[in-house]
């Protein structure tokens, strides 16, 4: 067959000779005067998108001394970069059809799909996410694929009939043939469908700095792997942390809650290419162990017969239970309604019948696991008994046969002295950390997955290593104009005025039942003060606490302080510090802040006047200080000043960031807060602005806030104007903003505020 290939100059003939091409038509015939359209038949101008590129770097920093850094990266090779991850999408239902909406049954039924379907499959390892996502290296056999497993060791969601835990009790035939034994066996379908085909070469554009969708999608499979690895280990995964069941890794915080310490890990580009990030996580669990023990730590009472039990039936639900003597897993529906020994159920008799010639008879769980199995209960008989049936088709069994399974995470918000625990219990120094760090990478045998090892996949063993700068430090600005130099990253004010000291003349002192000479530590505190340069008036009065409001719960104490403050002050005060009993972690922190600040507005501090000193007293009056609007140091060059970029034109420095409630207060909303520099050319002064949003939402909503045509209540505004009448009637020629990974507007390139209106 002959060819057809135009060359640069003409077309060819079927014989392949050169052909003239005719001269185009002329645009415009000769006589014709063109016209502009009017504006109506006008084409709309096609709007150019706008492309947002990060800011490149302009070079390497070069101050300091050198000094090597060990991080926690771990190089990777990547060897197979032709290839292609193939992605399918799974779909799992039962054999009637229902779809699967339990989580964690997935990857069962996808391992069995592997184990009896090896040959369809091609061989093919597979990255599951557990979900609806499954991934291979290269292509399974078909485009889409079906098969049909059954699982045995599956409980049935349906706990038949008010029965015995071993199924002898039952009210009707067709029950019966469903509880020949405890567990249910169940039959899955399962579709595989491809979906996408990622190339490998995503990965090596990545570490050339050639980001793209796909390479994000190439290193999400790569996380995937990296979770269902740690699935197989027997972890609990939470996201990309993964916790070992070791009860090395337990630390006991109180109220039946444990920090389980395990690793975050996932794959990240770098400067260096690409490595594995591990590090240190921390998780919340249950206690595991007898269902009791839990309660009793839960509640902070001495022994079972002091528990509310509407508590722990709250608590307790949907928890996983191990039964002893079977070993048997269930999951936790409610408690029975009456004590062990009065609760009853029917029992089928399996020989002979009754008086009435009925082969069923009513006995109460204690009497059914004392005297028909056999089994001692040594203090369940007055005590409810756990339920793991349906409401209405119960299935009890004695708390002391009930233990509580490993690794069931703990949602709810931890109090202050869990926190406290907590942070105590997690702390590391840094060799003890590289150790937990270089253990978890041995223990986890990367080497030894087969899907890394199909991507051509090499793990280092060694931390990386990045050439760091120790910078100079600052130096910085006191009283008097007096020069003062930090000595390794600390620096204290002995001997020291502050920059800019305040002056406190309305305030007063409130001891809520704190053991100390008040009269003295006001005496030491205006003395101190004075040293400082802070001028103190002599307080209005010292509030003692009323011993009788000492056992009231705390949002009482200071409900009754207020009132007593309220009727005795003549006015506002300026300024209020308050003494706590417990050097840490008081229930009335957090009550005596809000009425504070929340609802009233006044400043405050709060100490625990357990060891005071001059350096005490010190770091108190530097807190104090700064919260009445004093300043207690300055950079040097701020006070020059020669800050480079910042000092030559008006500029605002904005740091955002949203705080979210705990993971089990999902009704909380988010806090977002915007803090901003002001007296320009000062960096060392700032105001903040907060709002609440919806909960868990990233993007901060209020940053504009329209609530006229013309008018604007968002905390832009706010903090513009803020920095306008601070800063000598001057308007902000450049912004910068720090945000920690928060989204603060899709259209930030437009921020509806007119620059001569703000």
């Amino acid at each position: 067959m002959d060819s057809f290939e135009p060359d640069d100059n003409g077309a060819t003939n079927g014989n392949g000779a050169q052909e003239a091409l005719p001269p185009p038509p002329p645009v415009i015939p000769p006589d014709v005067v063109p016209v502009c359209a009017e504006p109506e038949h006008r084409p709309e101008p096609v709007k150019k998108k706008v492309v947002r590129v990060p800011i490149a770097r302009r070079g390497l920093g070069s101050k300091g001394q050198k000094i090597t850094l060990l991080t926690n990266h771990f190089k990777v090779m990547v060897t197979n970069v032709e290839g292609h991850f193939f992605h399918y999408s799974v779909s799992l239902s039962y054999e009637d059809g229902r779809p699967v909406d339990g989580k964690g049954i997935g990857r069962r039924v996808i391992d069995r799909v592997q184990e009896t379907y090896d040959t369809e499959l091609a061989g093919k390892d597979f990255a599951y996410d557990g979900e609806k996502s499954l991934f291979t290296v290269g292509p399974l056999p078909r485009n889409k694929l079906e098969f049909t497993v059954v699982l045995e060791d599956i409980q049935s969601n349906r706990n038949n009939g008010n029965r015995s835990p071993d199924d002898r009790g039952s009210p009707n035939e067709s029950d019966r043939k469903r509880m020949r034994r405890p567990y249910q066996s169940k039959t899955f379908k399962v579709e595989i469908s491809f979906a996408a085909k990622i190339p490998m070469q995503a990965i090596a554009n990545a570490l050339r700095g050639q980001e793209s969708e796909n390479s994000q999608e190439a290193l999400r499979v790569l996380d995937i792997i990296l979770r269902q690895h740690a699935a197989k280990q027997g972890c609990l995964l939470v996201r990309q942390s993964f916790f070992h069941n070791d009860p090395r890794n337990f630390a006991d915080v109180g109220g039946g809650v444990l920090g389980c310490r395990g690793f975050h890990s996932s794959f990240r580009t770098t400067q260096g290419g690409l490595s594995l990030n591990i590090d240190v996580s921390t998780t919340m669990i249950i206690q595991p162990g007898p269902v009791v023990d839990f309660l009793i730590a839960n509640q902070n009472v001495r022994d079972p017969f002091s528990l509310d039990w509407s508590k722990a039936k709250r608590t307790l639900k949907n928890l996983r239970i191990k039964t002893s003597p079977a070993n048997t897993e269930y999951k936790i529906t409610g408690l029975s309604e009456k004590p062990c020994k009065e609760q009853t159920f029917t029992l089928k008799q399996r020989n002979g019948k009754d008086v009435d010639g009925d082969n069923t008879i009513e006995v109460t769980v204690y009497d059914y696991f004392v005297n028909h199995r056999g089994i001692e209960l040594r203090y369940s008989a007055d005590l409810p008994c756990i339920n793991v049936g349906k409401p209405k088709r119960p299935t009890y069994f004695p708390l002391e046969l009930c233990s509580l399974v490993s690794l069931q995470r703990y949602t709810k918000a931890l109090s202050v002295l869990q926190r406290s625990s907590l942070v105590e219990k997690s702390r590391q120094k840094p060799n003890e950390r590289m150790k937990t760090l270089s253990d978890a990478l041995k223990s986890n045998n990367y080497d030894s997955e087969p899907m890394l090892r199909s991507c051509g996949i090499s793990i280092s063993t060694s931390f990386s290593q990045v050439e760091g700068r120790v910078l100079p430090a600052p130096r910085l600005k006191v009283g008097n104009g007096e020069d003062f130099f930090p000595r390794n990253g600390r620096w204290n004010f002995n001997n020291k005025k502050l920059a800019q000291p305040t002056k406190i003349q309305r305030w007063a002192v409130v001891n809520f039942s704190a053991r100390c000479d008040t009269q003295g530590l006001v005496r030491d505190l205006i003395k101190c003060g004075e040293m400082k340069g802070i001028l103190i008036d002599p307080p209005f009065d010292v509030f003692q606490e009323n011993p009788q409001n000492r056992r009231a719960p705390p949002v009482v104490r200071v409900e009754k302080m207020f009132e007593d403050i309220q009727s005795k002050l003549p006015g506002a005060p300026q300024f209020l510090l308050c003494l706590l009993p417990e050097r840490k972690n008081s229930d009335l922190y957090g009550p005596w802040k809000r009425k504070n600040l929340a609802e009233l507005g006044v400043v405050t501090q709060c100490m625990a006047p357990t060891r005071v000193n001059d350096q005490y007293l010190t770091n108190v009056l530097l807190k104090i200080n700064a919260k009445l609007g004093g300043l207690n140091s300055l950079l040097a060059v701020e006070h020059s000043p020669s800050i480079p970029v910042v000092s030559k034109a008006p500029t605002i420095i904005l740091g955002m960031d949203v705080s979210h409630g705990s993971p089990g207060q999902s009704d909380m909303p988010s806090i977002a807060a915007v803090v901003s520099s002001r007296q320009w050319p000062l960096i060392s002064k700032y105001r903040a602005s907060v709002r609440t949003q919806s909960p868990k939402v990233e993007m901060i909503d209020s940053l504009f806030k329209q609530v006229a045509e013309t008018e604007d209540d968002g905390i832009v505004r706010e903090l513009l104007l803020d920095f306008y009448t601070s800063s000598g009637k001057r308007k902000p020629d450049q912004i910068i903003i720090f945000s920690l990974s928060t989204r603060v507007s899709e259209n930030y390139q437009e921020f509806p505020i007119e620059a001569n209106k703000f």
